[in-house]
């Protein structure tokens, strides 16, 4: 098992930017507990309002549901600012009017690192824990947005000014080179977890556990970083375009 390095917190606006509510929950709430709590300014942008991830409820009624959730959620960890974008839940496609949404989310908010999920093909090295659409066509665009925004000659329409963000992190990746202590903060990750009720019992009928579930790969990052608890990321630098 291969050790990780912390990563660099020497940043003040953070951007996270996720598919769906509870997407962040699965492990990096904690580390945005952490941040929040060092007076960073960090939004949250999703993409969808989950409205197609609760089986025993229509979607007409599911997305307020997660979305009253998420700001819930997020409140938990110090983030104020929730932006749900309205786009289709299950069916995010990746190309153009997904990056140039992006690049305008990315130029208004200006932030020095983006925060988004794992967009490999799997959660594990051995390709056996697949990972579904949504969060590959989501950390994709994100990467590409990012590049984009930093160029003044891309999406000129948006009338905003080109921003450069120093990185972009992808929690959970399999490819992961980098983690942040989470363990002042692991009881926070768990409540955030906890706050998306309505979508995990729908999940799990109700036999979810929420603190099990968090410690277990929370335990396997902090191991590989030398503490309790921690996550991961895999970082991406970025340059000249």
């Amino acid at each position: 098992m291969t050790s990780l390095q912390p990563v660099d917190e020497s940043w003040q606006r953070g951007l996270a930017i996720v598919a769906h509510p509870d997407d962040l929950e699965f492990g990096t709430a904690a580390a945005i507990a952490r941040w929040t709590a060092q007076g960073k300014d960090i939004t949250y942008v999703l993409l969808t309002s989950g409205e197609a991830g609760i089986d025993g409820m229509d979607p007409a009624d599911a997305a307020p549901a997660r979305e009253e959730e998420q700001r819930a959620s997020a409140a938990i960890v110090g983030v104020k600012q929730v932006d749900f974008l309205g786009l289709p839940d299950g069916v995010l496609e990746y190309g153009v009017p997904l990056r140039r949404e992006l690049t305008r989310v990315i130029r208004t908010h200006r932030p020095d690192i983006i925060i988004t999920n794992n967009f490999r093909e799997s959660w594990d090295e051995a390709g056996q824990a697949l990972n579904m659409s949504d969060h590959i066509v989501t950390g994709r665009a994100v990467l590409d947005a990012a590049r984009d925004a930093a160029n003044r000659w891309i999406f000129r329409d948006l009338d905003l000014e080109k921003w450069s963000t120093r990185q972009v992190w992808a929690a959970g990746s399999p490819r992961a080179t980098h983690g942040v202590d989470t363990t002042g903060t692991f009881d926070l990750g768990v409540r955030s977890l906890e706050a998306h009720a309505a979508y995990l019992n729908g999940l799990t009928s109700g036999s979810f556990d929420a603190e099990e579930f968090l410690e277990g790969f929370s335990r396997q990052a902090g191991t590989r970083l030398g503490v309790r608890y921690g996550a991961s990321f895999e970082v991406f630098n970025l340059g000249l375009l």
